[in-house]
């Protein structure tokens, strides 16, 4: 399977030391370079272990467009190279560029479903401690999100 990647997810991922199940589930990760430049940028947290995991995952995509001005770069960069790679997942958490690839036909999954995988899959033991662990961060997840995520 082909995952394509954009920033809030992965961000979500490493607060809580869980990127590693992505190449477990999905076996395919593909970063787009602007997604890229955003997580990895100095001062941001979880820079330094973003830039490690998404090191040899960076991809460039070969069309240059903006798909729509109420998203950002990042964005608009992973639909582009999930519809380049025929991905089978876009890991997007945040709800607006969610929608607007779904109206598109891209099959979308957050931090929260990615999680929930994981669990099914018997790659992590209990959901409860990484909730937990989100919550307690900086990394916003609304109620929507996670019971859409958590169904």
């Amino acid at each position: 399977m082909i995952l394509v990647a954009d920033s809030s997810a992965l961000i979500a991922l490493a607060t809580i030391d869980k990127l590693d199940i992505l190449q477990k589930l999905f076996g395919e990760v593909y970063v787009p370079r602007a997604v890229y430049n955003e997580i990895c940028k100095e001062g941001k947290s979880e820079a330094k272990a973003l830039a490690d995991y998404c090191q040899d995952k960076v991809q460039d995509i070969v069309s240059a467009v903006n798909l729509n001005v109420t998203l950002g770069r990042g964005e608009s960069e992973a639909i582009i190279l999930y519809k380049e790679k025929q991905a089978d997942f876009l890991l997007c958490d945040d709800k607006k560029a969610r929608r607007f690839a779904q109206n598109f036909g891209v099959k979308t999954i957050g931090s929260l479903g990615v999680l929930l995988k994981a669990k099914e899959k018997k790659l992590i033991d209990s959901l409860a401690p990484l909730l937990d662990r989100l919550m307690a961060s900086q990394i916003f997840i609304d109620n929507e999100t996670c019971a859409l995520e958590l169904k």
